[in-house]
Parts: C-alpha cells; sequence; structure tokens
C-alpha cells in the first residue's frame, strides 16, 4: 500500500511538471502584443531615479519589426535586434528638470511640470552634456530611433503602444495621450494619461520627442543593430511620437517626422536614456 501510494505521489508531480513547462503558440498574442525575443520591459526594482527626480525604467535587449507599410518614411519594416539593455525616462523632460541644468525655460506654455519645449535638438545635446557633468558620467544621451520604437510600442505590434482602438473596451487614444482632440492647444503636465505597457507616459502626444538620429527619407541606411544614422553634415533629426497639434495618426509608434537640428518648436521636446 504505502508503494502504491508514493508512486501515486511522484505520478501527480511528473504530471503538474510537464503542464507547467508547456510552451505558447509564439506567433503573436490575440490582443495585438507581439512576442519579443528578449523584451519584457522593467521588472520590478529594476527602476532608477537621478538627482533631478527624473524616473526611468529598464528594457531589456531584445528583436523587433520596426517601420509600419502605412506610410512611406516609415519602410521598409524591418527586423532589429538591440543586443544592449538601456534605461529609458518614464517622462518627457520637464521644465522643472531642464531649468535646474540649463538656468532659463524657453518653453511657450509654462508650468514646471510640462514638459519643455521650443527647444532644439542641438540645446537638448547642450542640457545632456551638462547634465552629464552634474553628475559625473556619461551615461545619459538621446534614444536611438530604434531603441524609441522598441520602448514605445512595448511588445506590440498595433498602431499604438496600447492595441487597437476599440471605444466599447475603452481603448481610446484620448485615454492615453494628449493631442489635437483634447488638448486645448497647448501641452500638460506629464504622466496624466495611462502608460503604455513598460511604464512610459506621454509616448504618444503631448509633445513630440527627439531621437539621435539623423533623417532619411525611409529606412534603407537603417542598422540592424539598432544604432543610431548619422549623416555627417546634415542638420535634419528625427522626432517621434506626436504632439498636442498632431492627428491621431501621427501618435502612431512607427510615425516620424523630420526636424532642423538648429531650431526649436512648442510641439517638440524629449525624454532621455541611460547606458545600462
Amino acid at each position: 500500500m504505502l508503494k502504491n501510494q508514493k508512486f501515486l505521489i511522484i505520478l501527480i508531480l511528473l504530471i503538474v511538471v510537464s503542464v507547467a513547462g508547456c510552451s505558447s503558440d509564439d506567433s503573436g498574442n490575440d490582443d495585438g502584443t507581439a512576442n519579443v525575443n528578449g523584451a519584457g520591459g522593467a521588472a520590478p526594482g529594476d527602476g532608477y531615479t537621478n538627482t533631478l527626480g527624473m524616473e526611468f525604467v529598464h528594457i531589456e535587449a531584445g528583436t523587433f519589426s520596426m517601420g509600419s507599410a502605412k506610410y512611406a518614411a516609415s519602410q521598409p519594416v524591418h527586423q532589429v535586434r538591440l543586443q544592449n539593455s538601456f534605461y529609458i525616462s518614464k517622462h518627457e523632460v520637464t521644465q522643472k528638470q531642464w531649468m535646474e541644468v540649463m538656468d532659463s525655460n524657453p518653453s511657450a506654455s509654462k508650468g514646471d511640470n510640462k514638459p519643455v519645449e521650443s527647444i532644439s535638438w542641438n540645446e537638448v545635446q547642450q542640457f545632456i552634456a551638462k547634465l552629464n557633468e552634474k553628475e559625473g558620467t556619461t551615461k545619459y544621451r538621446l534614444p536611438t530611433e530604434a531603441e524609441w520604437e522598441y520602448a514605445a510600442r512595448a511588445g506590440t505590434t498595433t498602431e499604438y503602444s496600447f492595441g487597437a482602438i476599440d471605444a466599447e473596451k475603452g481603448m481610446t487614444l484620448a485615454n492615453h495621450a494628449w493631442f489635437k482632440d483634447n488638448s486645448d492647444g497647448a501641452t500638460h503636465n506629464v504622466g496624466q494619461k495611462l502608460p503604455n505597457p513598460w511604464g512610459m507616459y506621454d509616448i504618444h502626444g503631448n509633445v513630440g520627442e527627439y531621437v539621435q538620429d539623423s533623417w532619411a527619407e525611409g529606412y534603407s541606411s537603417a542598422y540592424e543593430d539598432g544604432s543610431a544614422v548619422v549623416k555627417s553634415g546634415s542638420t535634419l533629426k528625427v522626432a517621434r511620437g506626436g504632439s498636442w497639434s498632431s492627428f491621431s495618426n501621427a501618435l502612431d509608434s512607427a510615425y516620424r517626422v523630420k526636424k532642423d537640428a538648429r531650431d526649436g518648436d512648442p510641439m517638440t521636446g524629449f525624454r532621455l536614456v541611460m547606458n545600462a
């Protein structure tokens, strides 16, 4: 009798282990998320806060499909394999944070907790240099365009990081973004809308966000490892995410616009990346 009981216990344990070890289909999920190789966003405890109070989330390296067939400038859709994990700020850099480093605030729509705007790409580089000096490091920078889209998508393959728009289920753009339909013609305090699945706020709308890359009319020169595309002598840079003045399509995770590195405007700000 005792031998039979032991046999039954072992058999039950083997069945439990077998069921737990079964893997799911890796072709994608019903909610529009992709099974991104190596991705997972920020695990509990993986955050970081710097001396300015900027909060960062940890993004694991991984592979994803970058671009969209909807937009000529976002083609061809191509595989990117990010080899290094990184930290990205939860929020767009605020006017208060800019002031602490630069001692000025050029923003058109004033407010300590509103994103800084009306700053050029070149001025952002000055901010980054001063912040690195202030913290005695070289770890802060703008995201590459590939890093930005990878973090913005957060494992999804849909137009927006929260999935397809479905008003009946509450999946509306207005829940996640300030844009032309709901912004009242100005920026808003960061973090008031719902975050994307990896914990970043205002990844769609509020202000467009500079990235490190030079502008190119498509991805024919893109690097497979997601490195920034830098064109010597070019003053044109890339901004992503759309702004308070944008129509909904410009908030698409794949949508991109060009900006002159020497000029700022009230629609464009930035968020930072920190090397892991």
